[in-house]
C-alpha cells in the first residue's frame, strides 16, 4: 500500500503525518470485511500482526480456564489493537471477535515495528497508549474490589457516556451494550447488572431499553446506593 492510500483513511494514529514521513517504509497493509462474530484471532494464536477498525463493532474477549468470558474493550472506529503480540512475538492473551460486519487494515507486523521506529508521532502515540492502558487496567481492578455491583454498573455506564459524549441529561447512547457484555465487563453475572439496572431506573438515573440507555441523572449514576 502506497502512503498515500494508508493515510487517505484518516486513522487518529496518523494524524498530522505526511506521506513523505513513511517514504522508505515498506507498508504491508491490506483491507478485509468482517462477517457478525468472525474472529480475528484467537486466545493464544501465534500471529503478530496490528489491526485498524474501519467501521463496524469488535469485541476483545478473554476466556478463563472454567469457561468464563470477560469482556475487556469494545473498539472506537480508527483504533488499532494487536500491537502487544507485534511488540513481544508471544501468543496473543485476548480473543477479539466482530460484533457486527465490519471493516479492517491489517499491517503485518514489520511494517508496524518499522514505522513504530522511524516516526517519532507515531512511537509517542502508541507509547501514550501503553500507558493509559495500564491506568485504565489498575482503575479496573480497583474498582472490582471495593465497589458494589450496582456501583460498578453505574462506573461503566458513566464511563460508557463520556465515551460517547452523551454525559448531559436526556442523552441517548443507541446500541448500547448488553446486560451479558456489562456483566462481562465488569466481572459480574447478568442477572447482577439486570438488578443493579432497575435499581438504577428506579433511582432515576437511567431508562433503558434493548441496547438503548438514556442517562436521565448523571450525578446519580456517580451516587453510592442506600
Amino acid at each position: 500500500m502506497t502512503p498515500e492510500k494508508l493515510l487517505s483513511y484518516e486513522l487518529p494514529l496518523f494524524a498530522g503525518v505526511a506521506a513523505s514521513d513513511l517514504s522508505g517504509i515498506t507498508l504491508d497493509v491490506s483491507e478485509q470485511k468482517l462477517e457478525p462474530w468472525q474472529t480475528i484471532f484467537d486466545q493464544e494464536d501465534d500471529s503478530y500482526d496490528l489491526y485498524f477498525l474501519l467501521s463496524g463493532s469488535l469485541l476483545a474477549v478473554f476466556w478463563t480456564d472454567q469457561g468464563r468470558e470477560i469482556v475487556f474493550s469494545r473498539f472506537p472506529i480508527g483504533a488499532y489493537f494487536g500491537e502487544l503480540a507485534a511488540f513481544d512475538g508471544t501468543p496473543r492473551s485476548l480473543a477479539v471477535v466482530a460484533k457486527s460486519d465490519a471493516r479492517l487494515l491489517t499491517m503485518k507486523r514489520q511494517s508496524f515495528l518499522d514505522l513504530f521506529n522511524a516516526v517519532p508521532v507515531i512511537r509517542q502515540r502508541v507509547a501514550a497508549s501503553l500507558v493509559e492502558r495500564i491506568r485504565v487496567l489498575t482503575r479496573r481492578n480497583m474498582e472490582m474490589t471495593t465497589l458494589s455491583v450496582e456501583e460498578r454498573v453505574g462506573t461503566y455506564l458513566l464511563r460508557l457516556a463520556a465515551e460517547h459524549d452523551k454525559l448531559g441529561q436526556g442523552s441517548v447512547i443507541e446500541d448500547a451494550p448488553t446486560h451479558a457484555e456489562i456483566a462481562a465487563s465488569i466481572g459480574a453475572n447478568r442477572e447482577m447488572v439486570s438488578r443493579s439496572m432497575s435499581k438504577l431506573a428506579k433511582r432515576g438515573a437511567i431508562k433503558s431499553a434493548r441496547q438503548r440507555i438514556e442517562i436521565l441523572d448523571p450525578e446519580e449514576l456517580s451516587t453510592e446506593p442506600s
